[in-house]
């Protein structure tokens, strides 16, 4: 330990020294930052005012646009902000306020993707026990319940990280205070311990994932016994959307576990960061918005409602009516 200084702030690289690329990063990200709020605070205002998608399973929804705009909004302020002013630092504090929120609601969206899949489980294996069984009372206890499983498992590892002060290179290779790179300089006690909760949460994140497949695998068996082809369309239509957002925020998490700093460049480092920081949240709207019509009717009103967009649909319908009224 004397041979090395105590950490008390770290430096975030830039990918560039060059300040008019380090102006250019910090305007994409913006412009990637803008899209993926845009995109969630649509979908969650889009189910809010339309009272024909006030049902768990859009109400599930909600809460997953919420998630995603707190997740991207953890790292990429703070990334934008620094590039924009020539500011590399980033103190313990904020470090350690980074990685906690970062893993609260990566772990309440995984819980949360939990309850949508057994919420389209009793949906599509017992259609005619759902008000029974997802009542909204359960369904506000199963959100609040994926929120505080989310805080305990956050609260765990953040607190058994940065319980001992830090001892070694301070300087990270990211645009974030990125989860690997803190276990590198963290010290032999803390790091064993920390070894220990990722052994426990990913034997967890094991049977929960078990869970899942379990329930798809019911899902689609039951799908597929459908007669019409109608309603087995109907019903892959309406688990669909999740089952991509779940196999996408997946891969996001094995890319992120299962990398390598040490054997990466820093460009593959940010491409691999971008990976579990930037596509979910970008890309679940898009899942949702291109795979659910309810959705996208929702947010048609609502732009015209903003905008004051004519309803062109209804009109052409009212013309068609009155030209059948005159032929008659």
């Amino acid at each position: 330990m004397s041979n090395y200084s105590i950490i008390t702030e770290f430096l975030l690289m830039d990918f560039s020294n060059k300040r008019e690329l380090q102006v250019l990063h910090a305007v994409l990200f913006l412009l990637i930052y803008l899209a993926a709020l845009m995109g969630n605070l649509l979908t969650m205002a889009a189910i809010i005012t339309d009272s024909q998608l006030h049902c768990p399973m859009y109400f599930f929804l909600s809460n997953l646009s919420l998630l995603d705009v707190c997740t991207i909004s953890v790292t990429f302020p703070k990334f934008i902000v620094n590039s924009l002013s020539g500011i590399q630092s980033l103190s313990l504090l904020g470090c350690a306020a980074q990685i906690f929120f970062f893993l609260f609601f990566a772990a309440t969206e995984f819980a949360l993707l939990m309850t949508m899949s057994y919420d389209r489980f009793v949906a599509i294996c017992h259609p005619l026990h759902y008000g029974i069984i997802m009542t909204p009372v359960r369904c506000v206890w199963a959100t609040v319940g994926s929120w505080l499983s989310g805080l305990i498992y956050a609260a765990l590892h953040t607190g058994n990280m940065f319980r001992l002060p830090f001892s070694g290179s301070n300087v990270i290779h990211q645009f974030f205070c990125d989860i690997p790179h803190i276990l590198e300089v963290l010290v032999s006690d803390v790091f064993h311990t920390e070894y220990i909760l990722i052994i426990i949460s990913s034997s967890f994140s094991v049977f929960c994932f078990a869970f899942l497949i379990g329930s798809y695998a019911r899902i689609f068996s039951n799908i597929f016994k459908i007669p019409s082809v109608e309603g087995r369309y109907k019903a892959i239509s309406t688990c669909s959307p999740q089952l991509m957002i779940l196999m996408l925020f997946l891969i996001s998490i094995i890319t992120a576990v299962l990398r390598d700093t040490s054997d990466t460049s820093p460009i593959q480092n940010l491409l691999i960061a971008m990976t579990y920081t930037i596509l979910p949240p970008l890309i679940n709207p898009i899942i949702y918005n291109l795979r659910n019509q309810k959705v996208r009717v929702a947010m048609s009103k609502m732009i015209r409602k903003m905008f004051h967009f004519p309803k062109t649909e209804l009109s052409i319908h009212e013309n068609t009516k009155k030209m059948k009224n005159i032929y008659i």
